[in-house]
């Protein structure tokens, strides 16, 4: 067995190897490569594992993050809840991460992250403070609403009352979709990925990406980007105006992602990345979703705590509340420029 470099030419086998391995992601796939290299010009490594017979065992996909502000590292996968290393058995595994730690030595890498669904049990130190929220979706939209509370179904009922709308479409939603995203990552004080990010995954993904979009009126209020795989549906971006949340579209919005889901024969909407007794982690709860252990391990070159590069980390407390007061164009200027390197 051997560790190399994939290349465009492995596409269809390594398509083939994470379509039918159970414990892949859609975050798993090559597509991501080229969508990665194209909106933040990072250098992508993406390793697969493979007998004498050119069968592919496993893969590992890695993006190289170096910024002076935050530093020379990998992670599997950035920007995402999901990634790591995707092997059939425990040989191509650790083969996989050997050749891993050896690409981030040969970058002077200070660390490596893996985003595991499942704890890797090899001595890597973990993080487990997040959790994935997901819920398993009954076969029938009749089932489906009848498993909601009824203050909850009167809470989706409010919106629809106001005469609140829905599309659900891909690229023609963009630009709405991006509006509200960007407003409302500017007022949580965080810098906003760039439009073309989005269009690059709508373009590489043609049969797994979608765009929900609440509306009253000629006024979109709530969107959110949803990513579809095998049996599951995740919504790992959503956001609304603020000033119509008393209008309850993130309840429509929701409401019609998990709708969407059940028509297309999606078993599990996965509503995306929490931390426990947090407001966004008891709204998805609400719905029913059930919390399922995040494991993020690491590969560090010195003995000390876990990375911590997110707004969590008291340090930037600061930048984020001066982030929170800036204009909306100024922070679609610059926001792409900085996030590009906050995995």
């Amino acid at each position: 067995m051997q560790v190399r470099i994939a290349d465009p030419k492995d596409v269809p086998e390594v398509e083939r190897f994470v379509n039918d391995t159970v414990i892949s992601s859609v975050y798993h796939h090559y597509r991501w490569i080229p969508v990665i290299e194209k909106t933040f010009g990072h250098k992508c490594f993406y390793l697969v594992s493979e007998d004498s017979n050119g069968h592919i065992s496993g893969t590992l996909p890695l993006v190289h993050l170096k910024s002076l502000l935050f530093g020379n590292f990998l992670v599997s996968m950035p920007y995402f809840n999901y990634g790591g290393v995707c092997a059939e058995n425990l040989p191509a595994r650790n083969l996989l991460i050997d050749e891993a730690i050896r690409t981030a030595k040969g970058l002077g890498a200070s660390h490596m992250e893996f985003r595991q669904e499942l704890p890797l049990g090899n001595g890597f130190p973990v993080k487990t403070s997040k959790v994935s929220m997901r819920l398993e979706i009954p076969k029938s939209e009749k089932d489906l609403w009848a498993s909601f509370p009824s203050k909850l179904r009167s809470q989706i009922r409010k919106p629809q009352k106001e005469g609140m709308t829905v599309r659900i479409a891909r690229h023609e939603e963009l630009e709405n979709f991006y509006r509200i995203f960007s407003i409302n990552m500017r007022d949580l004080g965080t810098p906003v990925y760039p439009k073309h990010f989005f269009r690059n995954i709508l373009d590489h993904f043609p049969d797994n990406s979608w765009i929900c979009t609440v509306s009253t009126g000629t006024i979109p209020v709530a969107s959110g980007f949803l990513v579809g795989f095998k049996g599951n549906l995740e919504i790992p971006w959503a956001s609304s105006i603020r000033g119509y949340n008393r209008l309850g579209p993130n309840m429509l919005l929701y409401w019609s992602c998990l709708e969407f889901a059940c028509n297309r024969g999606f078993r599990i909407f996965d509503f995306g990345r929490s931390t426990v007794g947090e407001s966004t982690y008891r709204f998805k709860e609400q719905w029913g979703a059930v919390s399922h252990t995040m494991y993020w391990h690491y590969w560090m070159t010195n003995e000390g705590p876990i990375p911590e590069i997110n707004p969590q980390n008291r340090k930037y407390r600061f930048a984020i509340g001066m982030w929170k007061k800036l204009p909306v164009p100024v922070t679609r200027l610059f926001g792409p420029r900085i996030v590009r390197n906050i995995p």
